[in-house]
């Protein structure tokens, strides 16, 4: 059975929400701030014949309810947590921007359950001027709500994506939008502080097979930070980098059928 021909079914484990579907060798999708499941949701022809768990991060999408204050090992322990719950010893891990932190942390800290890092828009950690920004946007989201998540995704949608998309993928823009207008102010806000508290982990210790892939418009991972990114990688993983022209942030929603294919390939190198 495929992955997106199969039933989804919905876990809730400690208000966490974890989307499964399909058989095969695990997978294990994480997303980034603004984020849900459904950032992947592009992604799944290429994740045929694979188990797919979609981890909804503890203060995102339906996980916003998950009390106290959030933080990166908070998230890898909620993804780790959801693996031991279904018998996920051994998986690959498909994450996009903030989800790919968390993964690179699990990578070291676990690294006899991952087998290789497909990673979307991706940071080792924010630099100082950027944890400022998210700082306020967490402020504002907090204090603000509603109203303050229409000005944040405003701010983005003209940020995050790229010109070529913004004038001409409505689509794109319309998901992107939806994404961010549905999270909770309070919830985001906590996730914001997260992120802005994000240090790295020590990616030379990281042993599987990495894909990297940024978008040539992509503020957030621009490719000179995600070649040097691979420079520290390289050491210890094998590790493909790819830049796709005309794309901002938000690559699998940006570049569907690139995205789509580069993951293909590259699980069908790890067989």
């Amino acid at each position: 059975m495929k992955a997106g021909d199969a039933m989804t079914m919905l876990h809730l484990f400690d208000r966490v929400a974890v989307e499964e579907e399909g058989e095969g060798d695990a997978v294990v999708c994480v997303h980034g701030l603004g984020g849900s499941a459904n950032t992947f949701n592009p992604l799944m022809p290429a994740l045929a014949r694979h188990r797919v768990l979609r981890i909804e991060l503890p203060g995102s999408a339906r996980s916003q309810r998950a009390e106290g204050p959030l933080s990166i090992q908070r998230f890898v322990d909620a993804v780790l947590s959801a693996c031991t719950r279904l018998g996920v010893a051994r998986a690959h891990l498909v994450a996009h921007s903030m989800g790919t932190i968390v993964c690179q942390h699990l990578a070291v800290t676990a690294p006899k359950l991952v087998r290789s890092l497909a990673l979307f828009g991706p940071l080792m950690a924010p630099n100082d001027a950027t944890r400022a920004g998210i700082r306020a946007r967490a402020v504002k989201a907090r204090s603000e709500g509603l109203a303050g998540m229409h000005d944040i995704t405003g701010a983005l949608l003209q940020g995050a994506l790229s010109s070529e998309t913004r004038h001409k993928n409505p689509l794109a823009v319309a998901f992107v939008r939806e994404s961010l207008m549905r999270q909770d102010g309070e919830a985001y806000g906590r996730s914001c502080e997260a992120l802005a508290a994000a240090q790295a982990a020590a990616v030379e210790g990281i042993k599987a097979p990495v894909l990297l892939v940024t978008g040539d418009e992509d503020g957030v991972a621009p490719p000179q930070a995600v070649r040097a990114m691979a420079e520290r990688l390289h050491a210890a993983a094998s590790c493909r980098v790819v830049v796709l022209p005309r794309c901002g942030h938000w690559t699998p929603i940006e570049r569907p059928e690139d995205c789509a294919r580069e993951l293909r390939d590259f699980l069908a190198a790890q067989r």
